[in-house]
């Protein structure tokens, strides 16, 4: 009885090794054993997530502190244009100089530097909002396209305010302190204007980025 039992046992003993391990064609059971046994598992590394998470942080960021340099560019710019405009008809009260509100052009040119430097200190104030409160004020979806539309408009009038101040430069009397404001207004406003270009295209290049990606 007991030489019955021991091929019987034998063969539930091969029955369950057939269960527990699947044979390949061509490999060695004991070789796929040991394999399973010595393989590792790959761990992994959190400087691998630590340096994926900073880069993705890190770019918002970059984009955000240019925009706010463009940004302040243009504020300062716009602020010496339309201060240079109004400095010269305060200086001489014994000896007045032409103002500058004597000249259409002059005046069209003073009040789009104004609406340049108002709009530039709202954008400065939400860009350091959104930095210190992330998007406390308006949502990016809507900051993007009202910042698009903006930024065209403000090319456009920017632009056409210092072609129609050029001739003003002509006319004005040739050493006097207006004619000397109207230059460096007119080349403020130039420099304005290729500024806020560039804070046109990227929003606009962020707007399609939104989007279309």
């Amino acid at each position: 009885m007991e030489q019955v039992d021991e091929p019987v046992k034998d063969e539930r003993e091969q029955h369950v090794l057939a269960f527990g391990f699947r044979i390949m064609p061509g490999v060695s059971p004991v070789a796929s054993i040991s394999q399973s046994q010595h393989q590792p598992f790959p761990t992994p590394s959190p400087f691998s997530f630590s340096v994926a998470s900073t880069r993705w942080s890190s770019r918002p960021l970059i984009h955000r502190h240019s925009n706010l340099f463009l940004r302040f560019s243009v504020l300062l710019f716009s602020f010496i244009s339309a201060l240079t405009l109004v400095t010269p008809s305060t200086n001489n009260k014994h000896h007045p100089s032409p103002s500058f509100t004597d000249y259409s052009e002059l005046i069209y040119c003073f009040i789009v530097a104004i609406i340049a430097l108002v709009y530039t200190a709202f954008q400065l104030f939400k860009g350091i909002s959104d930095i210190a409160h992330r998007g406390i004020l308006i949502s990016d979806l809507t900051s993007d396209y009202l910042s698009f539309v903006l930024d065209q408009l403000l090319v456009y009038l920017l632009v056409s305010s210092a072609s129609a101040a050029v001739p003003i430069i002509g006319q004005v009397e040739r050493g006097t302190a207006l004619r000397k404001g109207t230059i460096v207004s007119t080349s403020m406003a130039f420099a304005t204007f290729l500024v806020m270009a560039i804070c046109a295209i990227l929003s606009g290049y962020k707007l399609c980025k939104r989007i279309g990606w």
